[in-house]
Protein backbone atom coordinates (compact mmCIF):
# COMPACT_ATOMS: atom_id res chain seq x y z
CA UNK A 1 0.00 0.00 0.00
CA UNK A 2 2.66 2.21 0.63
CA UNK A 3 4.24 2.17 -3.03
CA UNK A 4 1.09 2.47 -4.08
CA UNK A 5 0.47 5.80 -2.33
CA UNK A 6 3.92 6.66 -3.59
CA UNK A 7 2.65 6.11 -7.33
CA UNK A 8 -0.13 8.11 -6.36
CA UNK A 9 1.19 11.12 -5.25
CA UNK A 10 3.64 10.93 -7.86
CA UNK A 11 0.91 11.84 -10.17
CA UNK A 12 -0.65 14.52 -8.78
CA UNK A 13 3.15 16.14 -8.28
CA UNK A 14 3.62 14.91 -12.48
CA UNK A 15 0.41 16.99 -12.98
CA UNK A 16 0.70 20.10 -11.12
CA UNK A 17 4.44 20.83 -12.72
CA UNK A 18 3.40 19.74 -16.17
CA UNK A 19 0.32 22.01 -15.95
CA UNK A 20 1.78 24.73 -14.56
CA UNK A 21 5.08 26.01 -13.86
CA UNK A 22 3.88 28.65 -10.91
CA UNK A 23 2.44 26.70 -8.92
CA UNK A 24 4.74 24.20 -8.64
CA UNK A 25 7.65 26.95 -7.73
CA UNK A 26 4.84 27.87 -4.58
CA UNK A 27 4.16 24.56 -3.63
CA UNK A 28 7.89 23.96 -3.21
CA UNK A 29 8.72 26.74 -1.44
CA UNK A 30 6.24 25.64 1.37
CA UNK A 31 7.87 23.34 4.11
CA UNK A 32 8.07 19.71 2.80
CA UNK A 33 5.49 18.16 4.85
CA UNK A 34 2.63 20.35 3.20
CA UNK A 35 3.92 19.89 -0.62
CA UNK A 36 1.89 16.39 -0.90
CA UNK A 37 -1.29 17.49 -0.18
CA UNK A 38 -0.69 20.92 -1.95
CA UNK A 39 0.00 18.57 -4.70
CA UNK A 40 -2.81 16.36 -4.34
CA UNK A 41 -5.40 18.94 -3.90
CA UNK A 42 -4.06 20.46 -7.48
CA UNK A 43 -4.21 17.34 -9.24
CA UNK A 44 -7.99 17.04 -7.80
CA UNK A 45 -8.99 20.42 -8.89
CA UNK A 46 -6.83 20.29 -12.47
CA UNK A 47 -8.54 17.09 -13.49
CA UNK A 48 -11.74 18.35 -13.10
CA UNK A 49 -11.23 21.50 -15.00
CA UNK A 50 -9.79 19.39 -17.29
CA UNK A 51 -12.81 17.92 -18.03
CA UNK A 52 -15.16 20.69 -18.45
CA UNK A 53 -12.68 22.57 -20.80
CA UNK A 54 -10.66 20.26 -23.00
CA UNK A 55 -12.13 16.74 -23.10
CA UNK A 56 -14.91 18.04 -26.04
CA UNK A 57 -14.65 14.44 -28.13
CA UNK A 58 -16.70 12.94 -25.20
CA UNK A 59 -19.62 13.53 -23.37
CA UNK A 60 -18.42 15.99 -20.80
CA UNK A 61 -21.01 16.06 -18.46
CA UNK A 62 -20.84 12.65 -18.13
CA UNK A 63 -17.21 11.79 -17.46
CA UNK A 64 -17.78 15.01 -14.80
CA UNK A 65 -20.62 12.94 -13.04
CA UNK A 66 -18.62 9.44 -12.91
CA UNK A 67 -15.32 11.79 -11.50
CA UNK A 68 -17.79 13.36 -8.65
CA UNK A 69 -18.99 9.69 -7.87
CA UNK A 70 -15.96 8.19 -8.03
CA UNK A 71 -14.58 10.99 -5.76
CA UNK A 72 -17.02 10.11 -3.15
CA UNK A 73 -16.66 6.46 -3.30
CA UNK A 74 -12.81 7.13 -2.76
CA UNK A 75 -13.00 9.38 0.00
CA UNK A 76 -15.98 6.60 1.89
CA UNK A 77 -13.51 3.50 0.64
CA UNK A 78 -9.95 5.22 1.52
CA UNK A 79 -8.76 4.17 -1.61
CA UNK A 80 -9.56 4.77 -5.23
CA UNK A 81 -7.88 2.96 -8.94
CA UNK A 82 -7.69 6.85 -10.20
CA UNK A 83 -4.46 7.55 -8.81
CA UNK A 84 -4.68 11.41 -8.48
CA UNK A 85 -8.60 10.68 -7.17
CA UNK A 86 -6.12 7.86 -4.43
CA UNK A 87 -4.23 10.67 -3.17
CA UNK A 88 -6.77 13.39 -3.03
CA UNK A 89 -8.43 11.08 -0.44
CA UNK A 90 -5.62 10.39 1.63
CA UNK A 91 -5.52 14.32 1.69
CA UNK A 92 -8.85 15.07 2.72
CA UNK A 93 -9.22 12.28 5.31
CA UNK A 94 -6.17 13.35 6.71
CA UNK A 95 -6.65 17.04 7.11
CA UNK A 96 -10.70 16.28 7.22
CA UNK A 97 -11.58 18.54 4.68
CA UNK A 98 -15.07 19.34 4.53
CA UNK A 99 -17.43 17.30 1.90
CA UNK A 100 -19.17 20.23 1.24
CA UNK A 101 -16.35 22.40 0.11
CA UNK A 102 -15.53 19.76 -2.90
CA UNK A 103 -19.26 19.92 -3.71
CA UNK A 104 -19.30 24.10 -4.27
CA UNK A 105 -16.37 23.32 -6.44
CA UNK A 106 -17.51 20.32 -8.57
CA UNK A 107 -20.87 22.50 -8.65
CA UNK A 108 -19.03 25.36 -10.15
CA UNK A 109 -17.36 23.00 -12.76
CA UNK A 110 -20.87 21.63 -13.86
CA UNK A 111 -21.61 25.28 -14.26
CA UNK A 112 -18.97 25.62 -17.30
CA UNK A 113 -21.03 22.36 -18.74
CA UNK A 114 -23.82 25.04 -19.53
CA UNK A 115 -23.58 28.75 -18.59
CA UNK A 116 -21.25 31.10 -21.14
CA UNK A 117 -22.03 34.08 -19.36
CA UNK A 118 -22.77 35.25 -15.46
CA UNK A 119 -24.91 37.82 -13.33
CA UNK A 120 -23.04 39.24 -10.65
CA UNK A 121 -25.13 36.58 -7.99
CA UNK A 122 -23.79 33.70 -10.76
CA UNK A 123 -20.57 35.51 -11.10
CA UNK A 124 -19.87 35.04 -6.65
CA UNK A 125 -21.24 31.75 -6.72
CA UNK A 126 -18.55 31.02 -9.63
CA UNK A 127 -15.65 32.38 -7.72
CA UNK A 128 -16.89 30.91 -4.33
CA UNK A 129 -16.72 27.00 -6.32
CA UNK A 130 -14.22 27.51 -8.68
CA UNK A 131 -11.38 29.52 -6.46
CA UNK A 132 -12.59 30.16 -2.70
CA UNK A 133 -13.01 27.16 -1.70
CA UNK A 134 -9.80 25.33 -3.00
CA UNK A 135 -8.07 28.34 -0.78
CA UNK A 136 -10.24 26.91 2.51
CA UNK A 137 -8.93 23.55 1.44
CA UNK A 138 -5.43 24.08 1.44
CA UNK A 139 -6.03 26.10 4.71
CA UNK A 140 -6.94 22.84 5.98
CA UNK A 141 -3.91 21.92 5.58
CA UNK A 142 -1.90 24.62 6.35
CA UNK A 143 -3.40 24.75 9.54
CA UNK A 144 -3.32 21.23 10.40
CA UNK A 145 -6.70 21.00 12.78
CA UNK A 146 -6.21 24.13 14.63
CA UNK A 147 -10.14 25.34 14.22
CA UNK A 148 -9.32 28.27 15.48
CA UNK A 149 -6.56 29.05 13.33
CA UNK A 150 -8.27 28.07 10.36
CA UNK A 151 -11.73 30.63 11.15
CA UNK A 152 -9.23 33.24 11.83
CA UNK A 153 -7.66 32.59 8.65
CA UNK A 154 -11.05 31.32 6.80
CA UNK A 155 -11.70 35.01 4.88
CA UNK A 156 -8.47 35.97 3.89
CA UNK A 157 -7.47 32.62 2.04
CA UNK A 158 -11.08 33.14 0.48
CA UNK A 159 -10.10 36.52 -1.20
CA UNK A 160 -6.57 35.31 -2.12
CA UNK A 161 -8.08 32.93 -4.11
CA UNK A 162 -10.85 34.79 -5.60
CA UNK A 163 -7.70 36.98 -6.09
CA UNK A 164 -5.81 34.49 -7.54
CA UNK A 165 -8.86 33.58 -10.42
CA UNK A 166 -9.61 36.64 -11.50
CA UNK A 167 -6.33 37.24 -12.65
CA UNK A 168 -6.49 34.40 -14.54
CA UNK A 169 -9.78 35.27 -15.84
CA UNK A 170 -8.83 38.53 -17.20
CA UNK A 171 -5.45 36.59 -19.00
CA UNK A 172 -7.52 34.30 -20.53
CA UNK A 173 -10.23 36.68 -21.98
CA UNK A 174 -9.31 35.18 -25.19
CA UNK A 175 -9.00 32.00 -25.21
CA UNK A 176 -11.96 31.48 -22.52
CA UNK A 177 -14.37 34.06 -25.28
CA UNK A 178 -13.35 32.76 -28.61
CA UNK A 179 -12.36 28.89 -27.34
CA UNK A 180 -14.86 28.23 -25.28
CA UNK A 181 -18.05 31.03 -25.70
CA UNK A 182 -17.51 32.02 -21.96
CA UNK A 183 -17.71 35.68 -20.23
CA UNK A 184 -16.61 35.32 -16.68
CA UNK A 185 -16.80 39.18 -15.66
CA UNK A 186 -20.44 39.89 -15.08
CA UNK A 187 -21.98 42.94 -17.86
CA UNK A 188 -19.17 42.82 -19.97
CA UNK A 189 -19.71 42.96 -23.42
CA UNK A 190 -16.26 42.07 -24.89
CA UNK A 191 -16.91 44.11 -28.06
CA UNK A 192 -16.49 47.54 -25.85
CA UNK A 193 -13.83 45.77 -23.62
CA UNK A 194 -11.33 49.10 -23.04
CA UNK A 195 -9.43 50.94 -20.63
CA UNK A 196 -12.06 52.13 -17.88
CA UNK A 197 -13.22 48.52 -17.87
CA UNK A 198 -10.19 46.47 -17.26
CA UNK A 199 -9.51 49.17 -14.39
CA UNK A 200 -12.57 48.53 -12.68
CA UNK A 201 -12.10 45.12 -13.10
CA UNK A 202 -8.22 45.19 -11.57
CA UNK A 203 -9.28 47.46 -8.89
CA UNK A 204 -11.75 44.93 -7.28
CA UNK A 205 -8.69 42.36 -8.26
CA UNK A 206 -6.33 44.45 -6.03
CA UNK A 207 -8.88 45.04 -2.65
CA UNK A 208 -8.60 40.88 -2.66
CA UNK A 209 -5.27 40.93 -2.93
CA UNK A 210 -5.06 43.22 -0.15
CA UNK A 211 -7.58 40.96 2.38
CA UNK A 212 -5.44 38.19 1.11
CA UNK A 213 -1.96 39.52 1.70
CA UNK A 214 -3.39 39.92 5.92
CA UNK A 215 -3.73 36.19 5.85
CA UNK A 216 -0.65 35.06 4.61
CA UNK A 217 1.70 37.12 7.15
CA UNK A 218 -0.51 34.93 9.99
CA UNK A 219 0.20 31.67 8.44
CA UNK A 220 2.48 29.23 10.16
CA UNK A 221 5.85 29.41 9.30
CA UNK A 222 6.50 26.54 7.39
CA UNK A 223 2.94 27.50 5.07
CA UNK A 224 4.01 31.57 4.64
CA UNK A 225 6.53 31.52 2.35
CA UNK A 226 5.20 29.39 -0.50
CA UNK A 227 2.18 31.18 -0.59
CA UNK A 228 3.47 34.39 -0.38
CA UNK A 229 5.45 33.64 -3.22
CA UNK A 230 2.19 32.84 -5.29
CA UNK A 231 0.92 36.12 -4.24
CA UNK A 232 3.77 37.65 -5.39
CA UNK A 233 4.02 35.98 -8.94
CA UNK A 234 0.08 36.77 -9.32
CA UNK A 235 0.56 40.30 -8.42
CA UNK A 236 3.13 40.79 -10.90
CA UNK A 237 0.87 39.42 -13.34
CA UNK A 238 -1.75 42.04 -11.99
CA UNK A 239 0.58 44.95 -12.67
CA UNK A 240 1.57 43.38 -16.06
CA UNK A 241 -2.04 43.21 -17.50
CA UNK A 242 -2.19 46.90 -16.09
CA UNK A 243 0.18 47.93 -17.94
CA UNK A 244 -0.73 45.84 -21.15
CA UNK A 245 -3.40 48.21 -23.24
CA UNK A 246 -7.12 46.35 -23.27
CA UNK A 247 -6.97 45.49 -26.71
CA UNK A 248 -4.19 43.27 -26.69
CA UNK A 249 -5.72 41.27 -23.55
CA UNK A 250 -8.07 40.13 -26.05
CA UNK A 251 -5.48 38.48 -27.94
CA UNK A 252 -3.16 37.00 -26.41
CA UNK A 253 -2.53 35.56 -23.16
CA UNK A 254 -0.67 37.50 -21.20
CA UNK A 255 2.60 35.55 -19.46
CA UNK A 256 5.16 36.38 -16.84
CA UNK A 257 8.32 34.98 -18.39
CA UNK A 258 10.60 32.24 -16.63
CA UNK A 259 13.20 33.66 -15.61
CA UNK A 260 11.34 36.63 -14.41
CA UNK A 261 9.07 34.13 -11.99
CA UNK A 262 12.56 32.81 -10.64
CA UNK A 263 13.87 36.63 -9.90
CA UNK A 264 10.53 36.68 -8.77
CA UNK A 265 11.40 34.03 -5.94
CA UNK A 266 14.83 35.02 -5.44
CA UNK A 267 13.57 38.54 -4.53
CA UNK A 268 10.48 36.73 -1.83
CA UNK A 269 13.43 34.46 -0.10
CA UNK A 270 15.06 37.52 0.64
CA UNK A 271 12.33 39.45 2.15
CA UNK A 272 11.22 36.17 3.83
CA UNK A 273 14.66 35.89 5.20
CA UNK A 274 14.70 39.08 6.12
CA UNK A 275 11.60 39.22 8.27
CA UNK A 276 10.50 42.02 5.89
CA UNK A 277 6.83 40.38 4.62
CA UNK A 278 3.93 42.21 6.44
Amino acid sequence: MQLYDSVSIRCSRLTTQRYSTSFTLGIKSLAKRYRDPIYAIYGFVRFADEIVDTFKRTDSAELLSEFRNDTYKAFNRGISLNPILHSFQACVNTYKIERELIDTFLTSMEMDLSETSYDQLGYEKYILGSAEVVGLMCLRVFCGGDEAEYQKLKTPAMRLGSAFQKINFLRDLNADYFGLGRVYFPGIELTNFDESTKEAILEDIRKDFDDGFKGIVQLPKGARFGVYVAYVYYYALLNKISGTPSARILEERIRIPDGRKYALILKSYLRHQLNLIG
